[in-house]
């Protein structure tokens, strides 16, 4: 099989894992399917879960490795005292490992142009790596709505398309959409607060929860969502659209060239 040139193989993007325990004591690194899925089949990248663990990988390392970033959801929370809060039992339960690999390495992207993409916690993250803060609750907040997965029901009720994400008419998700509003599903508690230093809100929810954001003057590709586009990710066609362009900002890294389609800065 001949080899193929750095500029023609798929781009390998990194896939933040999460810690979790199998059975009652055997510990793993992991990521939900449906990101490799979206990564492989809708992206047209090549996926490749990293441990969020800065004893196993350093941000030297995975920038080296890989082409682009897929800043995952998770349940555990970024740890208030990266913003400078004290942790209450409102703030839920913590990653001090991912934090510790995933917040460094999103200002080294910004600053590089290497691609990355957010989801959720990976949103939040966004925020705080920036410089910015977190609620820790967003529903007890007055006039917001409860943003959190629902409790019963099949795996597909709790994807389910839940609310509307208003964009910012001329922004960036607005010319990469071609919407100014989309449905989207919901499935978390905190929220951002203030946001942080050349953070971008673009997309707002009803109630005014910021849902979609974007760095301003970074080089390359660097937005986050605060929904889960990678649910159903091939038929959604916002998700698609997501994916598409993320990938095609691999693609023109790897190649060395500008964005080919969407100029974010």
């Amino acid at each position: 099989m001949p080899t193929m040139s750095r500029n023609r193989r798929r781009p390998i993007i990194g896939i933040i894992g999460n810690r979790s325990v199998l059975g009652d004591d055997y510990p793993v690194h992991g990521s939900g399917v449906i990101n490799i899925e979206a990564v492989a089949q809708v992206a047209g990248c090549m996926p490749l879960v990293i441990p969020a663990d800065p004893q196993a990988v350093s941000v030297r390392e995975l920038v080296a490795a890989c082409d682009g970033f897929l800043f995952t959801g998770g349940r555990p929370n970024v740890h208030p005292e990266e913003y400078g809060h004290e942790p209450t039992e409102r703030h839920g339960s913590f990653d001090r490992s991912r934090d510790a690999v995933t917040l460094p390495l999103i200002r080294a992207c910004v600053e590089s142009g290497q691609p990355f993409f957010g989801i959720c916690r990976g949103f939040q993250e966004v925020n705080v790596a920036m410089g910015g803060t977190l609620h820790p609750e967003i529903r007890e907040l007055p006039g917001r709505m409860n943003h959190r997965m629902p409790p019963d029901g099949t795996i597909e009720e709790k994807f389910a398309l839940r609310h509307c994400v208003h964009f910012r008419e001329g922004g960036v998700f607005h010319r990469l959409l071609g919407e100014t509003a989309v449905m989207t599903n919901t499935l978390h508690g905190q929220g951002i607060c203030t946001p942080g230093r050349r953070i971008a809100i673009e997309g707002r929810a009803d109630d005014g929860t910021p849902e979609a954001l974007h760095v301003e003057g970074a080089p390359g590709f660097a937005l986050a969502v605060q929904w889960h586009p990678e649910w159903n990710a091939a038929k959604d066609p916002v998700s698609r659209a997501l994916f598409g362009a993320f990938g095609d900002a691999a693609r023109a890294w790897v190649a060395g060239q500008a964005l080919p389609a969407l100029r974010i800065a």
